[in-house]
């Protein structure tokens, strides 16, 4: 078997100094949030606690998604879909919530209202301290969310997004490199293989972990 951190290991790193990392699989217990193996989050001030500090108006029937091998670093905060108030009228107030004659006349007008489907990220998506992503928004794989971002809409695979409301600054790689590296999708490779060529995936280029990948059988000619 090879040395590899476990992903069912609550911190996994061997360095003293990473007590903070925590694998988000292992203690992500809601049934609205599902990730991925090996994803992370960096927080000194309790990383574990995740699902109830950075996940916010998780109720209702959208879910957070998140693949494999992201990165989160400190204050990467995401908001559900509950936590949207009506815009259909004169008042955005959220008068249904207070029970009473207020939830009686409003209840219809709550229920039927628009939602926002489930936020998905996915795979080897870094995200820099203090992003926000905004309910329903899809990150693609690969891409980088810059420090401070607020995410508001869709963010392609590869691509670098920065600002409030954040947009696409850069492209990491061009269109047929995007395409191939989510062919090769090295993520999904079992985790001797990922070992054995760690450093063509963390320092190549993609036609050369194309031609590995298909080498070793793990990409179709």
């Amino acid at each position: 078997m090879p040395d590899t951190p476990d992903p069912a290991q609550v911190h996994p790193s061997t360095r003293p100094e990473l007590t903070n990392v925590t694998f988000l699989s292992t203690v992500v217990r809601s049934p609205l949030i599902e990730i991925g193996e090996y994803t992370y989050y960096d927080d000194p001030d309790g990383a574990a606690e995740f699902q109830s500090r950075n996940v916010l108006y998780n109720y209702g029937p959208a879910k957070l998604r998140i693949g494999r091998f992201c990165a989160l670093a400190t204050g990467t905060r995401f908001i559900m879909p509950a936590g949207d108030h009506p815009m259909i009228g004169c008042a955005t107030y959220p008068f249904t919530i207070f029970g009473g004659d207020w939830t009686q006349a409003t209840r219809d007008i709550a229920t039927g209202l628009p939602s926002k489907s489930d936020t998905v990220v996915g795979n080897d998506v870094w995200f820099g301290r203090d992003t926000t992503i905004m309910p329903g928004v899809h990150i693609g794989d690969g891409a980088i969310i810059a420090t401070g971002a607020v995410v508001t809409g869709d963010i392609p695979a590869y691509g670098i997004a920065g600002g409030n409301p954040a947009r696409v600054i850069h492209r990491r790689f061009y269109d047929a490199d995007v395409e191939l590296l989510q062919r090769i999708a090295w993520w999904n490779w079992p985790i001797q293989a990922i070992t054995d060529h760690v450093r063509t995936i963390m320092a190549g280029h993609p036609k050369e972990l194309a031609a590995l990948a298909r080498r070793e059988g793990l990409l179709d000619a």
